[in-house]
């Protein structure tokens, strides 16, 4: 048993190294990170009506004080009728939610910190008569759902123009009402992840086919994205191989078929891929260890967010579907991880719902306060 006297050590070394991880400022565009802790985004679903309140700002801020370096906001609903399914999520259009937003972005900035919104279109994942708008129809490349059936409409030309023109305005009226820069929502099975997805994707027009095909509705959302936002406002696209429903789903099989689909993202304007996975120390293809996050660097040159139950021991489907209760780990692994320089930052989320002040406990030593987060306290966690 080791001593008192080199237990302390250990746990110096250890607050040490992780201060010097990840404490590290970063460069993403014109923005520069204080550390390289991001909070990930969360849907709550405390904004009635799609406005956020005066309690949504304080819930961003209270993380940004808590030593986040970049938060990234829950998904927030495009312009566009067929977005959202639920008028309990913000929307990003209205001036009613913009002005909200805005005061999200002020109080965020006065804690120190720095924040981005997530845009968001749900497109076939939209439950049919919902709201904010009952009558909008469910929308995909080909009207097919994540478990295969034809439920909703496929998109027309017009209707791809018209969502491409809602996240470029989406992205224009953040950096008008004063956020950092933007992130685009590519994952889990939603709108855009649907046309790089080839079950969801069965176009056989420019928009389907192959995977440097399907990444075509992707790429022109990100340049028209970056047409409509100063030259060096961050963009960042999030995107997964896995969707709800649908846990082990690729949308690329192998380093090339990731490079066929990331490419023409980074060229349209992408400064930054946020990679969603469940658990971040998997290895994402055979005959390496590098995760999702490390692939898309190395294939795209882009800076890469990773995130996936960091600091946790219970993943979100084992909380959410079967009510365990997780319980905070060491991160000894991800600091392995990024000190290879395998990814640039780190997203925490349920970590972070739980303890808003998890970033500054993890730089300062304060690793046994840090509280567990259980799925079933979500309601009270602000």
């Amino acid at each position: 048993m080791p001593s008192s006297s080199s237990s302390s050590s250990s746990s110096t070394n250890s607050t040490a190294r992780a201060t010097s991880v990840l404490a590290r400022p970063f460069t993403l565009g014109g923005l520069t990170l204080r550390n390289r802790i991001v909070m990930a985004p969360m849907t709550r679903e405390f904004s009635p009506g799609g406005v956020p309140g005066a309690d949504v700002a304080e819930y961003y801020a209270r993380r940004a004080a808590g030593g986040a370096g970049l938060i990234v906001t829950e998904g927030t609903y495009i312009g566009h009728d067929s977005a959202g399914t639920s008028d309990r999520v913000p929307r990003f259009h209205g001036e009613d939610a913009l002005a909200g937003w805005s005061e999200v972005a002020q109080a965020v900035h006065r804690a120190g910190g720095k924040i981005v919104p997530q845009l968001w279109h749900v497109g076939m994942a939209r439950a049919a008569g919902a709201p904010p708008v009952p009558q909008a129809p469910q929308l995909g490349p080909s009207g097919i759902s994540i478990d295969g059936s034809a439920a909703g409409k496929a998109m027309t030309s017009q209707d791809v123009d018209d969502v491409i023109a809602a996240f470029a305005a989406g992205a224009a009226a953040a950096e008008a009402r004063g956020f950092d820069g933007v992130e685009l929502h590519g994952a889990h099975g939603y709108l855009i992840d649907q046309f790089l997805w080839a079950r969801t994707n069965q176009r056989s027009d420019g928009y389907g086919g192959d995977t440097a095909s399907r990444a075509r509705f992707a790429a022109e959302i990100v340049a028209a994205c970056r047409q409509a936002v100063s030259p060096d406002f961050p963009i960042i696209f999030r995107f997964s191989q896995w969707k709800m429903g649908a846990y082990e789903a690729k949308i690329a099989e192998s380093p090339q078929e990731l490079d066929a689909l990331l490419t023409p993202l980074a060229e349209a304007g992408a400064d930054a891929f946020h990679c969603s996975t469940r658990r971040f120390w998997l290895p994402e293809f055979d005959g390496s260890d590098l995760n999702l996050a490390g692939w898309a660097k190395k294939v795209s040159g882009k800076a890469t967010i990773s995130v996936g139950s960091v600091g946790l021991d219970v993943d979100f489907t084992k909380a959410l579907f079967q009510g365990e209760r997780s319980s905070a780990t060491d991160i000894a692994a991800l600091l392995d991880r990024l000190e290879r320089d395998e990814f640039d930052l780190v997203a925490v989320g349920r970590s972070m719902l739980g303890d808003p002040e998890w970033a500054a406990k993890i730089l300062s030593g304060r690793a046994d306060e840090l509280k567990p987060f259980d799925l079933r306290a979500l309601g009270t966690l602000y």
